[in-house]
């Protein structure tokens, strides 16, 4: 057997080139896509998104911050200012309720027929009233910086309480044969009350206004009180003839002396121009719708007068077509004192145009007065209506 070697053995038939590695493929990137024209904005860093929240919510905070401010503080504004005017109108019921009883006490003193017993009375009820003013005045609960001046307001009341009771007192206790000592101890007592209304307007009214001003309230106004309106009505003269005329209105006499006024002139104003009114010759009057008439009235006696009435009436031949009445509170001997009629343009009918008219002026008499022809006049006029 012969024996082959295995090496020497050639199979060519079999035989395939010899195998190569294909090169490794290079990997293709992919392509980014296009933007489109019209596509969504990029996306901005997921910082700056924060950052640009973030930068907004502090601003909306601190809009709603300042909101709040200004909301509160026109709250707090509103409510101050809602204190202050509530306390104020507690203030000015009283202060009108005590002023009332000053006019009621200038209106007793001038009343004709005046008893003794009648004004010791109504004194003696004024004084309670005040009083009840006083307690009125106490439960007010003013705001802070209120209170130190509000005490001015009580010592007001009570100054207005002990002089009227004084008053009362001294009517009482005093000698009705002496009027000029009764007189002095009346006005010495009366001075209570016209301090009253100094201390009502410099220590109260006056303090408190600044207040407001300088807390920058502004629409609430701090309410007077005057019970003296007229000095004159609490003076010893003043006094000495109220005292007079009280012993004669008990036993039916009339009061001795000079008394009476005079009728002095009456000028027609209009449109701001006066004309004074004749006795004896026609006067145009030109009517503009502020047409007023001045009447000068003068104390023609020796002694003070109160409550001097004064009418001023015009007419026609056929009827009367204007009637008005002013009263002089008080008038000292010698003075003149000027009542004014205005207004009337609106009041004259159309009748007052159509002819002649007559303004009659008349001086009502005082108590003790003799002398009445000089009291009136009347004075013809024609009326036109304003160029």
């Amino acid at each position: 057997m012969s024996t082959f070697d295995d090496d020497d053995i050639e199979l060519d038939f079999f035989e395939e080139p010899e195998t190569q590695e294909a090169p490794p493929r290079r990997r293709r990137r992919p392509a980014a896509p296009r933007r489109e024209s019209q596509g969504p904005p990029m996306r901005p860093p997921t910082g700056a998104v924060a950052l640009a929240r973030l930068v907004g919510l502090i601003g909306i905070g601190i809009a709603v911050v300042v909101a709040l401010v200004f909301w509160v503080g026109a709250c707090q504004g509103r409510s101050r200012h809602d204190t202050y005017a509530s306390y104020m109108e507690q203030v000015r019921a009283v202060a009108q309720s005590s002023a009332k009883v000053g006019r009621q006490l200038a209106t007793k003193l001038g009343a004709s027929g005046l008893k003794l017993a009648d004004l010791e009375t109504s004194l003696e009820q004024w004084s309670q009233q005040e009083q009840q003013a006083y307690d009125q005045a106490q439960q007010i609960r003013p705001p802070g910086p209120l209170r130190a001046v509000h005490q001015n307001v009580l010592d007001a009341l009570q100054l207005r309480a002990l002089g009227l009771a004084g008053l009362a007192s001294t009517l009482a206790q005093t000698n009705a044969k002496d009027a000029a000592a009764a007189a002095t101890q009346l006005a010495a007592q009366a001075q209570l009350l016209t301090a009253s209304d100094i201390v009502w307007t410099e220590l109260y009214k006056l303090p408190a206004t600044r207040t407001l001003e300088d807390l920058g309230i502004t629409g609430v106004v701090v309410p007077a009180s005057q019970f003296v309106a007229n000095a004159d009505l609490v003076s010893v003269r003043s006094f000495q003839i109220v005292y007079e005329r009280l012993r004669p209105a008990s036993t039916g006499g009339t009061p001795s002396g000079l008394h009476g006024n005079s009728l002095v002139s009456t000028v027609a104003v209009s449109g701001g121009k006066s004309v004074t009114l004749s006795r004896t010759q026609p006067t145009t009057v030109y009517v503009s719708a502020d047409l007023a008439f001045r009447v000068v009235v003068e104390d023609s006696g020796n002694f003070q007068e109160l409550n001097v009435p004064v009418t001023l009436t015009i007419q026609t031949r056929s009827k009367t077509l204007v009637r008005k009445r002013q009263t002089i509170a008080v008038i000292q001997p010698a003075q003149q004192q000027t009542v004014s009629f205005g207004n009337l343009g609106a009041d004259l009918p159309t009748a007052a145009y159509s002819d002649e008219a007559q303004v009659r002026v008349t001086v009502g008499g005082v108590p003790g007065e003799q002398k009445l022809d000089n009291n009136s006049a009347s004075y013809p006029v024609f009326f036109s209506l304003s160029r």
